[in-house]
């Protein structure tokens, strides 16, 4: 049998998704100057293959069966299996539809077909509701897959196959390191060394389809040594939403790399609460150059309002400046548009961001994801229909403070405070000179002045 895997690329924006957001997606359609940096600069850097793709084409190979790979190629096979996403199923279903028209039975698999199956079904013969590798295997076995097919979660996940990328994705061949940014040009590897996560956040979809299960860290180990021995260097990217979870496990991987001496560098995302100075050396010995992580609220009560448990600003601010002396690069998550939101406090959350200083932020507007907690609270106030808005940058409810438009505004005009600064540039070259952060610090205090009076003015006109 020959499977088509397909994980098409976004039909308009910057599209991300798989393991973004749970696997719903994001899409980013540039508003201003600054987010069309941050678009390409996400297309230069954030276009990684599909894990779910590479485990689903390793189950297929494993027995027998011919694997093709497109991201939007139209391609002969008998059975099509196509990564669902919310922000851009018109685009996979209108793909769904013409590949049945050349005659091949087409499936959609992940968070998106999961919660959603009536955006999907109609275009589809079959979709796969949970964690899809179960019922991909009775499909390699011969069975036939029709209507909404459940599959249940793999309980030892040292019992899968290892991705295979020489089947769904090569390493790009121009793949280049670029000075202080971490993930190099082209992108890496995405790695799962556990699946959903431990933590009760209402607005988060990670946990939504399954229960958190680890991997061993031997079982990790071998896939990375793997990859070592195919591909020169490899940039790994773990994309478990809370990687340090575990020390001990964590710390056992760090000393297996360094014991089997793997030629690789890696980023993670976690909590600043799981991170302290010696885990960060173990870590960073071991090949970590990137660390991303949620801040999301400079206030501490807005987070336990939606079941975050709040981290130490103390804390916080240790842990970037350990990371910032052993090289590694920082990204913090923010969220804009909470229900206890205000201006004045959107504005504390985008100056506590750049006071802060980690390398790079990440700011998107509170999206209520269907299946989440959240969502349950939330819904009568949701305004939007249209599914590909619930892209993380669209206002999609009646805030009880600020308008859409505020919101979008405001959503702005943190990105434009946080990257165009003067500061970002000596931040980001990581320059100590005291009269250079001085001078450098007066001209940050002018230009967030004038930022202000034209978000004041952009905000009057919104009224």
């Amino acid at each position: 049998m020959r499977v088509v895997l397909a994980d098409l690329k976004g039909g308009r924006g910057i599209v991300t998704k798989d393991t973004v957001v749970g696997g719903y997606g994001s899409r980013l359609e540039p508003f201003s100057k600054v987010t069309r940096v941050v678009g390409l600069l996400k297309h230069r850097f954030h276009d990684v293959p599909s894990v779910m793709m590479g485990y689903l084409a390793a189950v297929c190979a494993a027995h027998g069966h011919e694997v093709r790979w497109t991201r939007g190629e139209l391609v002969d096979g008998d059975i099509a299996i196509v990564l669902s996403s919310l922000v851009d199923h018109r685009h996979e279903t209108a793909w769904a539809g013409r590949m049945r028209e050349r005659g091949a039975k087409v499936g959609f698999v992940g968070l998106a077909a999961s919660k959603l199956p009536e955006l999907f079904l109609p275009h589809a013969d079959f979709v796969i509701n949970g964690e899809p590798e179960d019922a991909v295997i009775r499909l390699c076995l011969g069975q036939s897959l029709t209507g909404i097919c459940r599959s249940e979660p793999v309980a030892d996940l040292d019992s899968l196959p290892f991705p295979r990328w020489d089947l769904v994705a090569e390493r790009p061949p121009h793949a280049v390191a670029v000075p202080f940014s971490g993930r190099p040009l082209g992108g890496g590897f995405p790695l799962l060394a556990s699946r959903s996560c431990p933590e009760f956040c209402t607005y988060c979809p990670h946990r939504v389809l399954a229960p958190y299960r680890s991997r061993s860290a031997d079982n990790v180990a071998d896939e990375l040594e793997e990859l070592c021995d195919r591909y020169t260097s490899p940039y790994v990217i773990f994309r478990d939403p809370l990687f340090t979870q575990d020390r001990d496990r964590c710390e056992a991987l760090c000393h297996e790399i360094m014991r089997r001496q793997l030629q690789l560098r890696f980023e993670c995302e976690t909590r600043l609460d799981r991170l302290d100075a010696r885990l960060i050396d173990v870590l960073h010995a071991a090949g970590l150059r990137t660390v991303s992580f949620g801040v999301e609220s400079v206030s501490a009560e807005t987070l336990r309002h939606v079941g975050r448990r709040p981290t130490p600003e103390a804390h916080q601010r240790a842990i970037i400046e350990h990371c910032q002396r052993r090289g590694i690069v920082t990204a913090a998550f923010y969220v804009l548009g909470f229900l206890e939101d205000d201006r004045d406090s959107i504005a504390a959350t985008i100056d506590y961001a750049v006071d802060l200083g980690s390398t790079f932020a990440q700011f998107k507007l509170l999206t209520p994801y269907p299946a989440t907690p959240l969502w349950k609270k939330m819904a009568p106030l949701v305004t939007e229909s249209d599914w590909e808005k619930f892209d993380g940058y669209t206002p999609v409810f009646a805030h009880p403070h600020l308008s859409g438009q505020e919101l979008k505004l405001l959503l702005g005009s943190a990105y434009t405070r946080f990257y165009m600064r003067p500061s970002y540039l000596t931040n980001y070259l990581r320059l100590r000179n005291r009269r250079v952060i001085e001078v450098v610090g007066r001209l940050d205090r002018r230009v967030a002045r004038r930022q202000d009076r034209e978000l004041v003015e952009l905000l009057a006109g919104a009224c």
